[in-house]
């Protein structure tokens, strides 16, 4: 069985294909990415399981229409074996969808219905799951979401103080980077020299960040909420803000709730306090002096000190891990952790976001049932992790 996942986010489409024929875990046979989507010098990054190298080739992508059907062009070369399920990364699933599951007509309705939970992420994987079916029409494709494996949150770390009548429309905190969270979880279980650690927190910083708490490998709380907008500071995303602001925001003229849903999607974070949602940008600018750049950085830092502050003093602290673009990569976030822990013997790993990997598994998972039956999580659901 070969899975293609799909895992899209505001400027670039990644792609892998996966062999789970007959195998333990699925592995990678090809993956890449469009990026820069929308932008003057989008490329198409491809990698073959055999080649040392990756092959970057310079495309258009106006879109991510036009930029998944680079990618499905690339993937239906001759050489490539055919697809036989295809699975996505979705964001948010809104309240009615609880779990993994095959794409119908109503899934997608439903989808459509969470637009408002996930205004910057949904749209774009809808459109490129109907384009994807509209290629594969004949073979099965999976959603899978980001908000599953924080089913076992319990109320007190998703209940927002407000009117009950709003949670009964599902107003509540999701939390987010799932996926990433489920990968994370699997790798630390899967070494066996590394005891599990009973009280673990996991920084996932890119362009998205949040911050999990997890007891024996359940997540307990999040930095995001209701939509993935809030908590920390991100590469276009403001974080947590008071919600004043938001009123002070709306009686500006010519305000809308449209143009105040952009800027806290597009035009915050750190792009608007450096001028770059790129943190590498962001180092080199405050390296030549750029106050502004520094400026960024450093309530950047702020953010994430507080939000691991607060996550240790409500859950402790057994094993801190980062992953994610800049969770991976970037030495001054990690000294973050020294500084925070002080003189505790606390291990702290590096460890790579494997969401497509989950995705894949999940995929294979639910296609090896007979009658396709939507298969959860090993999270529970929401309503027993409330009752």
């Amino acid at each position: 069985m070969h899975i293609l996942v799909i895992n899209s986010g505001s400027s670039s489409v990644k792609f892998s294909i996966f062999d789970a024929t007959g195998k333990a875990e699925p592995v990678t046979i090809l993956d890449g990415q469009v990026s820069g989507i929308g932008g003057a010098k989008a490329s198409l990054e491809l990698r073959h399981a055999s080649d040392a190298d990756a092959a970057n080739n310079a495309v258009h992508a106006g879109d991510s229409v036009e930029a998944i059907h680079l990618v499905l062009d690339e993937i239906s070369k001759p050489g490539i074996p055919a697809i036989d399920a295809v699975g996505y990364r979705v964001v948010h699933p809104g309240p009615k969808l609880d779990r993994h599951q095959r794409i119908t007509a109503d899934v997608l309705a439903s989808l459509e219905a969470a637009i408002t939970f996930a205004p910057l992420h949904n749209p774009e994987v809808i459109r490129l799951i109907r384009e994807a079916m509209a290629r594969f029409p004949s073979i099965p494709h999976y959603a899978c979401f980001d908000t599953v494996f924080h089913q076992t949150m319990p109320a007190a770390a998703t209940t927002y103080p407000i009117p009950l009548s709003f949670h009964e429309q599902g107003v509540r905190r999701y939390g987010f980077h799932g996926l990433s969270c489920e990968s994370i979880v699997r790798q630390l279980r899967n070494t066996p020299e590394i005891p599990f650690p009973q009280r673990l927190i996991i920084a996932h910083l890119g362009s998205g960040c949040s911050i999990t708490a997890l007891r024996d490998g359940q997540s307990v709380d999040n930095t995001m909420g209701l939509t993935p907008t809030g908590g920390i500071v991100m590469g276009s995303r403001p974080g947590d803000l008071d919600p004043g602001l938001v009123f002070y925001l709306l009686r500006q003229p010519g305000a809308t709730i449209d143009s105040v849903e952009q800027m806290f999607n597009h035009d915050a974070g750190l792009h608007a306090l450096g001028g770059s949602n790129d943190l590498r940008d962001l180092r080199k600018s405050a390296a030549t002096g750029n106050d502004r750049a520094k400026l960024a950085l450093e309530i950047f830092a702020q953010s994430i000190r507080r939000a691991l502050g607060g996550m240790v003093a409500l859950h402790g602290l057994d094993a801190l891990v980062f992953t994610g673009g800049i969770g991976e990569h970037d030495q001054e976030i990690h000294s973050l952790a020294h500084g925070l822990l002080g003189t505790q013997p606390i291990p702290v790993f590096i460890l790579p976001a494997q969401e497509d990997l989950v995705i894949a598994l999940h995929v294979a998972r639910i296609s090896a049932s007979h009658q396709n039956i939507p298969v959860k999580s090993e999270a529970r659901s929401w309503s027993q992790a409330v009752s």
